[in-house]
C-alpha cells in the first residue's frame, strides 16, 4: 500500500515511512492510495467471530501488503488484550464502551497498534533518519488534550529504542489523566506546556517540519495525525457492529462518535468506506463547534479552541478535517459544494454548552442508572436528538468515568469507585518539564535532550 499526502506536495511513501515520518514533507497527512472493501462473506461470518479475528481481517485490508500475516496477527492479538463491550442503556440506544483497555480510553488500541509496528520496523531494520543510517533512538511526539498522552505513554512504555514526549496543557487535563503519563519515567518525558491543546499540536507539527532538528533527531507522531495511530480505531466499528447484529435481525445503525482531533470517527468513515453497513454517523462536539458549524455552512474555519468539562475534545483546528476532506473529495477531484453534499449525506453534527453536558448526566442516570463521563454525554445526547423512530443507535462511551471523578461525583451527587490500575498511578510522584509554548523553546530543549 502506498501513502499520499492530503496536500498532494509530498512523495508516495510506503507504511514505514508514513508511520515513522508521522506528516508528510508538505505538511499534509497520510491517506492510503486505495481502501479496498471487505467480501460479503467476512460481514456475513462477523456475528460469530471474535473481537481479535475481526480486527485482524480489517488490519490485514489495511496493512496486509507491508507486514508479513503471522507478524500482523501476532501484532493484532498483542494489541486486543481486551473486549470492548455493547451495553443497552435504554429503548433503542447502546453504548460502546471503549474504556476497557490499560488505560481505561479509548485510545489505548491505536496507541499499543502503533508502538508494536514501530516496534516491528526497529526490529527489521527499516527505521532510517533522513541522512538514511539505519538505526538511533525514534523519538515520538504526541500532543494531548487528555487520554491520548496517558494511552500513547502507556501503550510505548518500555519499549526498546523509543523515547516518548508527551505535551499536554498546563491545568487543562483531569488530575487522573495528567498522573497516567507523568508518574511513570522510563523512556516517557511529559512536558506541561503553559497554553492550550492547539499551542502543543502546533509545537509538534512544527518540531517536524524544523529541518535543523530533523537532522538531528529521528521524529514521529503518536497523535492521530499518524495512520497507525487512528487506523487500527476502525476495529472498535466492526466489532459494535457484529456484536450488535447477533442480538437484533439488521439494525439500521446510527454511530455517534463524541469527537475533538476527529481521528475516531475518521477511523470508523473509513471502516463506512470498506463496506461496514452502518446508515449514518453524528460528530458530537462540545463547545468547540469548529466541524458543526462546517456542517451547516459548508466554511471551515478553525478557531481557538475553548476549555470546557469534555476536556479531551477541546480543540479548535481537528487535524483529521483534512482526512474527511479528502476521503469524500475522492483526493481533491470533487468541488467544495460536492464533498460538502457527500459530507452532509452520511454525518450530521450536534454541539453542547457544559451546562446541557451536566443536565444530559444527570437525566440519563436518573433515567437508566448509567454513568456517563462527560464526552459520553454529548454522544447520547446527540443520539436521543436525532434518531429516528425504528432505527437502533450506537455512541461512544469513551472513557471510564473515573477518569473524571471529580465532575463526575459534583454532577451526579455520587462517589464513583476508582479501579485499581487508575490508583495505581495515583500514587506515583508527578515529574514533568515546564515549557512556554514557544517553538524556539521546545527546539532547544530536543536539540540538547
Amino acid at each position: 500500500m502506498k501513502y499520499y499526502s492530503t496536500n498532494h506536495q509530498a512523495p508516495v511513501a510506503d507504511l514505514r515511512k508514513a508511520v515513522v515520518k508521522g506528516l508528510a514533507e508538505d505538511r499534509g497527512l497520510y491517506m492510503p492510495e486505495t481502501i479496498h472493501p471487505l467480501p460479503k462473506a467476512f460481514f456475513d461470518d462477523m456475528p460469530t467471530m471474535k473481537f481479535q479475528d475481526i480486527a485482524y481481517n480489517v488490519a490485514a485490508n489495511f496493512f496486509g501488503d507491508d507486514i508479513d500475516g503471522d507478524c500482523l496477527q501476532d501484532l493484532v492479538y498483542d494489541t486486543l488484550s481486551f473486549d470492548c463491550p455493547v451495553v443497552k442503556v435504554k429503548d433503542n440506544i447502546y453504548a460502546l464502551e471503549l474504556f476497557h483497555g490499560p488505560t481505561l480510553a479509548f485510545k489505548d488500541v491505536g496507541a499499543r497498534f502503533m508502538a508494536r509496528l514501530l516496534q516491528y520496523f526497529l526490529r527489521n531494520g527499516s527505521v532510517r533518519n533522513d541522512a538514511n543510517t539505519t538505526g538511533g533512538e525514534v523519538n515520538v511526539l504526541v500532543a494531548t488534550s487528555g487520554d491520548t498522552g496517558s494511552a500513547v505513554a502507556n501503550g510505548f512504555l518500555g519499549v526498546e529504542g523509543i523515547h516518548v514526549y508527551v505535551l499536554y496543557p498546563k491545568g487543562k487535563v483531569s488530575p487522573i489523566q495528567e498522573c497516567q503519563f507523568t508518574t511513570i519515567g522510563q523512556n516517557i518525558t511529559a512536558i506541561e506546556v503553559d497554553g492550550v491543546f492547539d499551542d502543543c499540536q502546533a509545537l509538534v507539527k512544527n518540531a517536524f517540519m524544523d529541518e535543523e532538528l530533523n537532522r538531528q533527531k529521528m521524529l514521529t507522531s503518536a497523535n492521530s495525525i499518524n495512520v497507525a495511530r487512528f487506523l487500527p480505531q476502525a476495529f472498535y466499528y466492526f466489532n459494535a457492529v457484529a456484536r450488535l447484529n447477533s442480538q437484533l435481525f439488521n439494525p439500521q445503525l446510527t454511530i455517534c462518535v463524541p469527537s475533538g482531533n476527529f481521528g475516531n470517527i475518521c477511523a470508523a468513515l473509513f471502516g463506512h468506506a470498506m463496506g461496514l453497513p452502518v446508515k449514518h454517523f453524528i460528530a458530537a462536539n462540545n463547545a468547540n463547534d469548529v466541524f458543526y458549524n462546517y456542517l451547516q455552512t459548508g466554511h471551515y474555519e478553525p478557531k481557538p479552541s475553548l476549555q470546557t468539562l469534555a476536556n479531551a475534545m477541546d480543540v479548535g483546528a481537528p487535524s483529521n478535517f483534512a482526512r474527511i476532506i479528502d476521503l469524500y473529495s475522492e483526493g481533491g477531484k470533487l468541488s467544495a459544494e460536492e464533498t460538502h453534499s457527500r459530507i452532509t449525506d452520511l454525518i450530521s453534527g450536534a454541539t453542547y454548552s457544559d451546562d446541557q453536558i451536566r443536565e444530559t448526566m444527570r437525566s440519563c442516570y436518573a433515567e437508566t442508572g448509567y454513568i456517563l463521563d462527560p464526552h459520553g454525554a454529548c454522544g447520547y445526547r446527540a443520539l436521543e436528538e436525532q434518531l429516528q423512530p425504528g432505527q437502533v443507535g450506537v455512541f461512544c462511551e469513551t472513557a471510564h468515568p473515573a477518569k473524571f471523578k471529580e465532575k463526575v461525583d459534583e454532577i451526579l451527587g455520587i462517589d464513583v469507585q476508582i479501579p485499581d490500575r487508575l490508583a495505581a498511578f495515583m500514587r506515583g510522584t508527578k515529574q514533568s518539564i515546564a515549557m512556554s509554548k514557544d517553538f524556539a523553546d521546545f527546539k532547544a530543549f530536543l536539540m540538547n535532550s
